[in-house]
């Protein structure tokens, strides 16, 4: 196997491109009128979850790599938003919005984890 990313490694960050393909298929759905509002708002925010996650990997400090794990955790937010947003606007359906829900509870618990821990590692 080629090299490795310490980001390739999280479990958390591997659930996180999960949830991106998700949410492509998702709005690929949507109506044409939304693809320059909430089509592109939801997916960008849903692509800068892992990449934040990613850009955090490389910083020094762990202080440092929590502040990214914590906009990574803020861009989920927003993404959770912007579902109850389309689910309310009908784009979705209610298994839609439960299945994302789901994920991003358990994504949301993991990054939360991760930041404690690399807040409370010595290396800062």
């Amino acid at each position: 196997m080629s090299y490795q990313y310490s980001f390739e490694k999280l479990d958390v960050w591997k659930k996180l491109r999960e949830l991106v393909s998700k949410i492509y298929k998702i709005t690929k759905h949507f109506p044409a009128e939304e693809r320059y509002s909430l089509t592109d708002q939801i997916r960008r925010s849903a692509i800068s979850v892992p990449s934040n996650l990613a850009e955090g990997s490389s910083r020094i400090t762990n202080k440092d790599k929590a502040h990214f794990t914590n906009l990574s955790f803020s861009s989920l937010m927003e993404v959770l938003s912007h579902v109850f947003i389309a689910h309310d606007l009908k784009y979705i359906t209610d298994d839609d919005l439960n299945r994302i829900k789901e994920d991003i509870s358990e994504i949301s618990n993991k990054l939360n984890s991760l930041r404690k821990s690399q807040l409370n590692s010595s290396t800062n």
